[in-house]
């Protein structure tokens, strides 16, 4: 009998090549569809929810996967994995889905972090993890101007070269930068969080990129307001690298696990294009 399953999978991207499948490249799905072959002796293929890029973290990536070969538990499969996978890579749990479950087609939101060190000096423990920014910013601008990305916006001008969708307008839920502790070195922590019905590719980047701009007194918040009418990716300010994103969560409706006995979903919408 055929099953589908949800993965959701933690990782640490410093050392991958993205997500998504490179010939002669190291990515979390070749190695997640590599250890799934030794268990069941079969090719299957797995299905992220976004194709996180080189560098980038999850904390809660979700992936699919329909299988006949597979017939122990959902918790099973999560203790198996896990023996054949690397240190840097985890499955955190397993559940069995309707038939058909697709982690991209599915989901109705995501959330990211962007984690930062603002001043103080690097810390080289955290180089992977959170972006030493060496100059100082004006968070309080950054908030303001980070109010105007909230709602159901056109995003061209925060999208990055080669992007393809059918719309680029995404309805942002939340945007809000969260202060940590005064480090001894005088440092900020700083995160930045976003939550959106879907992304474009480097699109949380882009904002970040953006926002800076503000913090460092290059442009005032209003300017924000240019940018989206712009709808042109160089009227943003500049691409933020990729060692301080996270991706938290992805929410997906409750009927489509198996447990809640619904019946089988029609197909939906994407929430999100392939990057």
């Amino acid at each position: 009998m055929e099953r589908s399953f949800k993965l959701t999978v933690a990782y640490d991207g410093s050392d991958y090549a993205g997500w998504q499948i490179q010939v002669g490249q190291p990515t979390i799905q070749g190695r997640l569809e590599r250890a799934i072959a030794k268990l069941t002796g079969q090719r299957i293929r797995i299905t992220g929810s976004w194709r996180t890029d080189s560098g980038v973290h999850a904390i809660a990536q979700v992936a699919s996967l329909t299988t006949t070969a597979w017939r122990a538990a959902p918790d099973a499969l999560v203790r198996a994995m896990n023996t054949k996978l690397p240190p840097d890579i985890a499955v955190r749990d397993c559940q069995e889905m309707v038939p058909g479950f697709h982690a991209i087609r599915d989901a109705t939101g995501k959330r990211y972090r962007y984690q930062m060190q603002i001043g103080g000096v690097r810390d080289p423990l955290q180089q992977r993890y959170r972006l030493h920014i060496p100059w100082q910013l004006d968070l309080a601008a950054m908030q303001e101007a980070a109010r105007g990305f909230v709602g159901a916006r056109d995003y061209a001008s925060f999208q990055a070269t080669g992007g393809k969708t059918k719309t680029t307008v995404r309805h942002v839920r939340e945007l809000t930068l969260r202060e940590g502790a005064r480090r001894p070195d005088g440092g900020r922590e700083v995160d930045l969080e976003i939550e959106a019905n879907g992304f474009l590719y480097n699109m949380v980047r882009n904002i970040v990129g953006t926002l800076w701009e503000v913090g460092r007194g290059k442009q005032r918040p209003a300017w924000v307001e240019q940018v989206f009418a712009a709808r042109n990716r160089d009227a943003a300010g500049d691409t933020a690298p990729p060692q301080g994103l996270f991706l938290v969560k992805v929410d997906y409706p409750a009927p489509l696990h198996l447990a809640c006995d619904a019946p089988p979903r029609s197909d939906a919408s994407p929430s999100d294009a392939s990057p």
